[in-house]
């Protein structure tokens, strides 16, 4: 029999009760851990030579930022709660890259916070949360 994995939209260092919660089921379960960052990344396709340089090096350093702050103490804190745990950070659109990766690591559930949702224009344009529920083909968890 395989392991399952959960796919873990971790947004920040400070939102843990997705990864708290997601680190019990996965406890229960048996299952291990897929913690995924997504960094919005527009593409610019006027830019000189220059300006792509510095923008590579932003890519970097925000990279190295989020895998430091973010990624390393979630898979730590997984671990910690008895869950194998990998981290992983990308660019792109959230929900879109989320469901691809979900997709492509054949993870059979993908849990996701609610904050973020609360506003004005996250209920008439819809959210994160709402987009992976309508988008992915497997159960989507949204944890309060």
């Amino acid at each position: 029999m395989t392991q399952e994995t959960y796919v873990v939209a971790h947004e920040d260092a400070e939102g843990h009760d997705v990864l708290d919660y997601a680190a019990a089921q996965a406890a229960k379960s048996g299952a291990k851990l897929h913690i995924l960052h997504v960094l919005e990344w527009s593409p610019y396709s006027f830019l000189t030579p220059q300006e792509i340089e510095e923008r590579h090096a932003r890519r970097r350093a925000e990279m190295e930022r989020a895998q430091e702050h973010i990624i390393d103490p979630a898979v730590k804190r997984a671990e910690a709660a008895g869950v194998s745990a990998e981290g992983e950070i990308r660019y792109g659109a959230v929900v879109e890259t989320i469901v691809d990766r979900a997709e492509k690591i054949g993870a059979s559930m993908i849990f996701v916070g609610r904050a973020g949702g609360n506003s004005f224009s996250a209920r008439v344009f819809g959210s994160v949360p709402l987009g992976l529920a309508q988008a992915a083909s497997i159960p989507t968890v949204i944890v309060p």
